[in-house]
């Protein structure tokens, strides 16, 4: 019997994908950001957000920041249902290969201390722990941790994306989990 995927795109976020990205916001961290930062985001240069859809379906996002040489991983985010599907990691390689083109030099974001999963997949792109922001989760208090990539425009960078994005190719999706978020 075989079982059929449908096809998922990864592409620059729309004005009208921001209200499923608002739903998938709400269902994934206790205080969402607000609409308006995301139409703000479609026409500021240093901003990216790509969407993650199967069909007219918006099931993923993330978000960065590239300001000179540095990439700013704001969000990253995949509807409960979705999840297991490695939805996060393609729209975290297509931010960073996105960084890249611009010229990043380091990818830099904040991640919950708790959120374990999460760590270990930026761990598995190079991301490493620098240090701990006391706090940082206004909503819970909790700790962020600060992790950074080493150069990006390294031979030796661009051999672990090409790695991964091999792998990616070739992944199953996993049993469904409880479904925490990503990042944020």
């Amino acid at each position: 019997m075989a079982i059929f995927m449908p096809q998922l795109v990864i592409e620059p976020m729309k004005a009208e994908d921001i209200p499923q990205i608002m739903e998938i916001e709400r269902m994934c961290f206790v205080t969402p950001w607000h609409e308006s930062s995301f139409h703000a985001g479609l026409n500021h240069q240093p901003a990216c957000y790509l969407v993650a859809h199967i069909d007219e379906r918006v099931v993923g996002y993330g978000g960065m920041w590239v300001i000179m040489d540095e990439a700013h991983i704001t969000t990253l985010a995949v509807h409960p249902a979705y999840r297991r599907q490695h939805i996060g990691e393609r729209l975290l390689l297509g931010l960073l290969e996105v960084a890249i083109a611009r010229r990043a030099r380091r990818a830099t974001l904040e991640v919950r201390a708790s959120n374990t999963a999460a760590q270990r997949l930026y761990a598995k792109y190079g991301f490493y722990a620098v240090a701990i922001r006391k706090g940082y989760y206004a909503d819970t208090g909790e700790d962020a941790v600060i992790m950074w990539t080493p150069d990006m425009q390294t031979p030796e960078y661009q051999l672990l994306l090409r790695a991964n994005r091999w792998k990616l190719l070739r992944a199953e999706p996993e049993t469904p989990d409880d479904g925490a978020s990503i990042s944020r």
